[in-house]
Parts: structure tokens; sequence; C-alpha cells
């Protein structure tokens, strides 16, 4: 009995799933065809690499509906029922550093950003910072859920701060700062998070769920991009003096 339960619903994943890849498979083979024109090995691992994509996704999305998106909501209420309800903030900050760990899309991101950089900004250290600011993302967002603080509040004066930082970073830390802000809210935000802070918006005395619940991606979003302006402060006026150097070494010889 449990094992049904747990795949309910599976043919429908499946059939999802099936119809998105198989759109990006005709895009590839259009390609194929008309411009890349790979060997044969060379599309065969690529045809391996989304056969193996298909499993993976279905089985995520399948774990998400009977998983993550259930444990979440239940969890969220009771927290939310507690008399003590503000130990949701501390919780916000230390799954906020465990989701951003687990983030698929964010080691990716590390990886790139490490061979790109020809190892000045480490993976550890990427994922450190995207960590930390994802746990404070998730701290305000439970403070605003309990204390009933409108999401405008934080967000006018965080992407307010971010402008203002800019204009003392890195340009290749603004870069990848805006990145990290739609890396960071993966799959795993978008799920057991989001439930969990719509199941606390649900348990509190008082706080609308649909309008309390949400906001969290937007929070999720600016806070990684906050954390990596940042780093490319502390990171010195060194990099950035290079990069004008090298930018007036590039007008000096156009002329």
């Amino acid at each position: 009995m449990k094992d049904i339960i747990v795949l309910e619903g599976i043919s429908e994943v499946f059939l999802e799933v099936a119809i998105s890849l198989s759109l990006l498979l005709v895009i590839f083979l259009l390609f194929q065809f008309f411009l890349l024109k790979l060997p044969w090995e060379e599309i065969k691992r690529i045809l391996v690499g989304m056969f193996l994509s298909f499993i993976g996704l279905s089985l995520f999305l399948q774990g998400v509906h009977v998983g993550f998106l259930p444990t979440g909501t239940l969890l969220g209420e009771q927290i939310g029922r507690l008399e003590n309800n503000w130990v949701a903030i501390p919780i916000g900050i230390m799954l906020g550093l465990v989701v951003t760990l687990a983030e698929p899309a964010v080691r990716v991101l590390n990886y790139e950003v490490e061979k790109v950089s020809g190892g000045l900004v480490s993976q550890r250290v990427m994922l450190y910072t995207l960590s930390a600011g994802v746990a404070i993302a998730y701290s305000f967002a439970m403070t605003r859920i309990i204390f009933g603080l409108p999401l405008l509040y934080i967000l006018a004066p965080g992407y307010l701060l971010a402008l203002i930082t800019i204009r003392y970073s890195s340009p290749t830390f603004i870069s990848v700062a805006f990145d990290s802000g739609a890396v960071a809210t993966g799959p795993m935000t978008a799920t057991f998070i989001m439930a969990m802070a719509v199941g606390i918006a649900s348990g509190t005395a008082g706080r609308d769920p649909l309008m309390e619940g949400f906001g969290l991606i937007a929070l999720a979003t600016l806070a990684p991009i906050l954390s990596v302006l940042l780093l490319g402060i502390m990171y010195g006026g060194r990099r950035l003096d290079n990069e004008d150097e090298q930018g007036s070494r590039v007008d000096s010889n156009d002329y």
C-alpha cells in the first residue's frame, strides 16, 4: 500500500518530463542536422545524458509531490502553531545553509566561477557566500511572516543597497552576483522551503497564507546578489583597478 502511495501520479510526471525534454531533443536534432554535424559517438553520449536527465527529473519531481511539499507544509504548520513561533527564524537560517549546499545549480555556478576566474574565487568561497546570503534571506522571510511585515519594506531597501553596492564592486562580481540570485532559487527552494513558509503562515493566527506565505523567492533572489557584491568589495579595489587599467589600455590602443 505504501509503494502505491509513493508511486501515485508518477505516470503523469513521466509524461510531463518526456514532453519537456522531447522539445529540447527536437531542437538539438535540428541543429545537428543543419549546423553541428557531430559524430555518432558524441550524439550517443548526449542521448544517454538526456535519458539520465529524464530519469533524474522524473524521480525528483515525484519525490517533491509525495515528500517535499507535504513535509514542508506540515512542518511549517506545526511551527506556526507554537507559542514561541519565533523559532522559525533560526530554523530558517539553518535551512538556508543546508538547502544552498544541496542546490545543484549552485554547484555548477561555483565551478564555472572558479574556472573562469582562474582560481581567484574558489568554489568553497562562493558556496559559503551564497549559503550565508540565502540563510539571511530565509531569516528575513520568517521574520516577515511571524510579525506581519510588508514585503516592500524589505525588498525596497535591499535593492537600493544592491544598486549602491554596484558602484563599489568589481564588474566581474556584478555579473556573477545577478546570476547568483537566480541560481540560488532552484528546485530545493521552490519546493520544501516555500511549502514550509506557506505552512507557517497557515499555522500563525491572523496571517493570510496567500499574502504572507509568498515573497520568499524574491528575498532569496536578493540576498545572494548582495552577498556576492559584498564579496567583490572584500576582494578589494586591486582587481577593480586592474580592470580599469585594462580598459584604459584598450581605449588608448584604439587611438
